[in-house]
């Protein structure tokens, strides 16, 4: 009799990932995260030559949170992985909020130890059910088909965090843990409607299933695929025409010219001459504006999304709204003052060029 089938797609969702680590890193170990109901890659990765270890991050954000971590080592260990470790961090007061400070400080922390031990990929527990959440939150921050894409099975630096179980729903994973007498500890923040994405999911999911019917989440999780596939097409078509509208730009001064701009500076290129005078100093991008126009609107506002993000704009806080303003320079050109952006960012049409400067000219 084979294993219950819950624990079974646990371990398949798995040995693929780890297949795909090896093939991309045949003489690297693998650091599996430890949001999974057992770490899986435990037994499976010594298989395929690879050494699994675990990592849990606190967060010191609730009374006993060092407590836990010490215990979600101690079965960590006992379950086989090794090395084994707890980090703490510290999670900032900052204007994005909470959720958003704590996850950068987790994988800044994660990043640390896979770099410090050399692990190829870190495994992290993400399910399908989370899929469907951050793909709502996208939609309710109307940010584009790249905010609705969810989380990429593979992302970080080099491809290092690995997502198995986003075609895995939740209850499977919880169902894994009771068939093999794992206790599953569940976050009390993941309770908390102070925190937008438990709002999400204990109040938004629940009413769309209610209204819609069963099947909610998988569609959602299928969507962020979709997606994810339009974006990163869209996105290679954006690298493709980005150098056509480049027409100069100056990076920080004396620093390399940016990419795209080598080859017109020097060449006689006609525009090179005005671009230099409109960036005298600072970050900036001059772009070629009736080249721009005559972009599909997804190509264009992507080109300028870049340029504001390489000129100085955060790209956290530069949303689509800013990115209509500028393109309104282009579409609906009417004399309109320049556009300020987070960052200290300024937009401005000069002539048949669009300048877009960290600060603001002397």
């Amino acid at each position: 009799m084979g294993p219950h089938p819950a624990v079974a797609a646990i371990r398949l969702a798995v040995r693929r990932t780890l297949h795909e680590v090896r093939d991309a890193h045949p003489t690297a170990p693998a650091a599996p995260g430890t949001r999974s109901p057992r770490p899986p890659a435990a037994p499976a990765a010594p298989r395929l030559g690879l050494r699994a270890g675990g990592v849990t991050v606190d967060h010191g954000l609730q009374p006993g949170s060092a407590e836990r971590a010490r215990d979600v080592v101690e079965r960590l260990t006992a379950l086989g992985l090794a090395p084994v470790e707890s980090v703490s961090v510290q999670v900032p007061r900052t204007r994005t909020g909470p959720e958003a400070a704590a996850r950068d400080a987790r994988y800044r922390a994660l990043d640390e130890v896979a770099e410090r031990h050399g692990a190829a990929a870190v495994l992290l527990g993400h399910t399908r059910d989370d899929q469907a959440e951050t793909v709502l939150l996208g939609l309710a921050r109307g940010s584009g088909t790249r905010s609705l894409s969810g989380m990429a099975a593979v992302s970080g630096p080099g491809g290092r965090y690995r997502r198995p179980f986003l075609a895995v729903d939740r209850q499977s994973t919880r169902k894994a843990c009771m068939v093999q007498s794992l206790p599953v500890w569940d976050d009390p923040h993941n309770a908390d409607p102070a925190y937008t994405r438990s709002r999400v999911r204990h109040e938004a999911l629940p009413a769309l299933e209610k209204a819609l019917g069963k099947g909610v989440v998988e569609a959602l999780a299928r969507t962020a695929q979709l997606s994810r596939d339009d974006a990163d097409a869209l996105d290679a078509w954006t690298d493709d025409v980005e150098r056509t509208v480049l027409e100069g730009a100056e990076g920080l001064r004396g620093a390399e010219p940016a990419e795209g701009v080598r080859g017109a500076a020097g060449a006689g290129h006609p525009g090179v001459a005005g671009a230099a005078g409109a960036c005298a100093s600072g970050r900036c991008r001059v772009l070629d504006a009736a080249r721009l126009t005559q972009l599909p609107p997804a190509v264009r506002r992507r080109v300028l999304r870049r340029a504001a993000i390489e000129a100085g704009a955060p790209a956290g806080s530069l949303f689509a709204r800013h990115i209509e303003e500028v393109d309104r320079l282009l579409t609906a050109w009417r004399g309109q003052r320049p556009i300020n952006l987070p960052g200290r960012v300024e937009a401005a049409r000069q002539g048949g060029r669009l300048v877009i400067r960290h600060g603001s000219p002397n």
